[in-house]
């Protein structure tokens, strides 16, 4: 089949890359001719493991192309993907739909014969239907269906999501719409991937809806952690516990700084406007948002007790800065609020991310960065764990001390064990575990 897509972005370049990898004929669209000429060029814009081989294979394959001409790249397309961003909209936190709306008028001017637009952005329900209001407006001759086909990739695992997904979720309000998106995704047929067919306005709430779980379950679990420490339990352990019933699974309950990211905090945030809109609060999605924006600042407070309650004058090492890893996506993520508290508490801060460096000093001018985790250990009185890249997960502790003008670790992903990093003279802190004076009262009242 061929196939535009709207957007090279994150979404839009993962999307091209995997159906020009199930043999359809691509092209990529975008208005960034910087960006369009660097991914001709073989540059890949953002960090995604395996993306920059499979956009090279399927380029060499002639399965994908990039471009900014729109009207060439859709006319003839049989499908078009909408794939550019929804970001929160300054002011009042809907989500910006300027973009998508932009695409749909541009689309409508470039098709021929019978088209389906499908949204893949992440948009509040009733998009679809003023994408296609748009579009009979624009192009009243135009043959297209607009149908809603969400996307549920995880940064650092998206090519895999993409090609092995839970479920395919494709909302239609066109009959016709069923047997071409059925062969868009054919190919997967072998992998047995459920694809869900439901009313448009339906697939549209189920992204948000699976968006907001996920965020309650991961702030669920936080507050979990925190009840934890105050009654010396162990926070991994309980979340095992719930976790082996499968009610409930075991994914999303790793209790840390709090989500962030280019989809939980925007897409939470944007279904509390839509119940608004429709006189139907989400009031736990918007307990969610609160508690979650309270936790990252609560980190830095948390890094400043373990310093003795006082940073100022002291020097603050933070390993990682994205919001996860395998990414170098900096959006939302708990190190800006976490050194923000730090600097405004008069600490100085030093850095280092695998991935994300260049995309921190956009958003965090207020450090310094190191080449790597022993030069932010480096007359450092705290190393701070914030993301838990593989490279952090096997530290040299003897040659961390040697370095840090205070052996001190606050893991703020429970990479560690207690009782490992205290051998090596580190003071240990952790997230949802009993410090151990805690601990050894647990034991004494237990005998």
């Amino acid at each position: 089949m061929k196939i535009a897509v709207v957007g090279s972005g994150y979404v839009g370049l993962v999307s091209g890359a995997c159906f020009a990898d199930f043999g359809h004929e691509v092209t990529c669209i975008d208005l960034d001719e910087r960006k369009i000429t660097a991914l001709n060029n073989g540059e890949i814009p953002i960090f995604e493991p395996g993306l920059e081989q499979l956009v090279a294979d399927n380029k060499a394959a002639g399965r994908l192309s990039f471009t900014t001409s729109l009207d060439e790249a859709v006319a003839g397309a049989q499908v078009v993907f909408i794939s550019v961003g929804t970001p929160s909209r300054r002011g009042d936190g809907h989500a910006d739909l300027s973009y998508v709306y932009a695409a749909a008028a541009s689309i409508a001017k470039a098709v021929t014969g019978f088209t389906v637009v499908v949204t893949k952005s992440t948009v509040p329900v009733g998009t679809g239907d003023e994408v296609e209001r748009i579009i009979r407006e624009t192009n009243p001759q135009a043959d297209v269906v607009v149908v809603s086909n969400p996307e549920f990739l995880r940064e650092g695992a998206a090519i895999e999501d993409f090609k092995r997904p839970d479920r395919i979720v494709v909302g239609i309000e066109d009959e016709r719409a069923r047997e071409v998106m059925s062969e868009v995704y054919r190919p997967l047929y072998l992998n047995q991937a459920p694809l869900l067919f439901t009313g448009r306005r339906t697939a549209e709430l189920t992204k948000y809806a699976a968006n907001a779980f996920l965020a309650m379950k991961i702030t669920f679990i936080n507050e979990v952690a925190d009840l934890c420490e105050r009654v010396g339990a162990d926070v991994q352990d309980v979340a095992r516990g719930i976790g082996l019933d499968n009610r409930i699974g075991s994914k999303f309950l790793n209790a840390g700084p709090g989500y962030g990211g280019s989809c939980f905090p925007k897409d939470t945030l944007a279904m509390v406007k839509t119940g608004q809109d429709y006189d139907s609060p989400l009031r736990l999605v918007e307990t969610t948002i609160s508690i979650n924006d309270q936790r990252k600042r609560a980190m830095g407070r948390k890094i400043i007790a373990a310093c003795g309650g006082d940073v100022r004058g002291k020097t603050i090492g933070l390993l990682g800065l994205t919001f996860k890893p395998n990414t170098d996506d900096m959006r939302d993520a708990p190190a800006i609020a976490i050194v923000q508290t730090l600097v405004d508490a008069g600490a100085k801060v030093r850095g280092y991310d695998p991935e994300g460096m260049q995309a921190a000093r956009h958003v965090l001018e207020n450090i310094e960065y190191g080449t790597d985790a022993y030069d932010v250990a480096s007359g450092a009185d705290a190393l701070v764990l914030v993301t838990e890249w593989n490279a952090f997960r096997s530290l040299d502790f003897d040659r961390a001390r040697s370095v840090m003008n205070s052996p001190v670790l606050v893991d703020l992903r429970n990479v560690y064990r207690r009782k490992e990093v205290e051998a090596k003279g580190f003071t240990y802190y952790s997230i949802g575990k009993p410090a151990r004076a805690e601990a050894a009262g647990v034991a004494q009242a237990a005998e």
